[in-house]
């Protein structure tokens, strides 16, 4: 059975908060559907790309979020990735979040619990 999860809108705009409370920035780049929107995270230290997480359904049926799209040193295959995700599925949420520490960032939404 799956757990239940905050709207794609609300999730967005905690992540984009708690990135902005830690002195970061943070941008929509596409406003996907405000409930069943899948998100996908560009995250950036100082301007420089650092990875992309996706939340996603794992096999338990609960939502995790992962790593996904270009690694770290393909930053500029960002905005192709990001272009093929919107079009296959328009209701996509992507947000940039450019915050500080960006492996703890990632560190701290990837890990369980």
């Amino acid at each position: 059975m799956s757990e239940a999860r905050l709207s794609a809108s609300v999730e967005a705009s905690s992540l984009m908060r708690r990135a902005q409370a830690e002195g970061g920035f943070a941008a929509v780049l596409h406003k996907g559907d405000s409930d069943r929107g899948s998100i996908i995270l560009v995250v950036r230290g100082r301007g420089a790309y650092v990875a992309c997480l996706e939340r996603a359904l794992d096999l338990d049926g609960a939502y995790r979020w992962a790593v996904a799209g270009p690694p770290q040193d393909a930053a500029e295959e960002v905005a192709d990735f990001l272009a093929r995700r919107v079009k296959f599925d328009p209701d996509s949420w992507l947000i940039e979040l450019d915050v500080a520490q960006p492996e703890r960032f990632i560190a701290e939404t990837t890990s369980p619990g």
